[in-house]
């Protein structure tokens, strides 16, 4: 268990990084990697030696992830005063102002795409490794981690989403 507890250790930063990422608070980062660890160490006999640690982590913390949208969706709504994010007062004003705009981009996207993208170009996930994370078909990570791509791209450059008709 000793040794087992020590490799969880070794993905704490990324875990914290994805879950940041995932979540937009670091409150909320935090409690979801608290959660996250306390799963797999409650289901360390579920873990198969010799297999990707660092998949099987991101795969829990995905399914709590997903698992509280769920929950918060149909529980009551509560308004966010204030995020106390003192990492982001180490940028230059113009760092910031990117930083800001990439967090509303990012926001911007499809729960699905910001996910594959987070996980491909932040956590340098393998297509088969997202494939088995988010337990999808790595065609679907790839044609979901393109339009995330475009759709960034979109965004960053100040367009807005398609017109949508509405048809009656």
């Amino acid at each position: 268990m000793e040794d087992f507890a020590e490799q969880l250790r070794e993905h704490i930063p990324r875990l914290r990084r994805y879950a940041r990422a995932l979540t937009g608070k670091a409150v909320r980062a935090d409690d979801l990697v608290q959660d996250c660890l306390e799963r797999a160490l409650s289901r360390s006999d579920q873990w198969r030696p010799g297999s990707d640690l660092r998949a099987w982590l991101f795969t829990i913390m995905h399914n709590l992830h997903v698992n509280t949208i769920r929950r918060d969706r149909n529980g009551p709504q509560f308004t966010q005063l204030a995020d106390d994010d003192n990492h982001v007062a180490t940028y230059s004003v113009d760092g910031q102002l990117q930083l800001r705009d990439l967090e509303r981009a990012m926001q911007g996207l499809a729960e699905e795409q910001r996910t594959v993208l987070l996980l491909v170009a932040v956590e340098e996930l393998s297509y088969e490794q997202v494939s088995a994370v988010l337990d999808i078909p790595v065609g679907t990570v790839m044609s979901r981690l393109h339009r995330a791509r475009e759709r960034l791209r979109g965004l960053m450059a100040g367009k807005k989403g398609p017109k949508l008709r509405v048809i009656s």
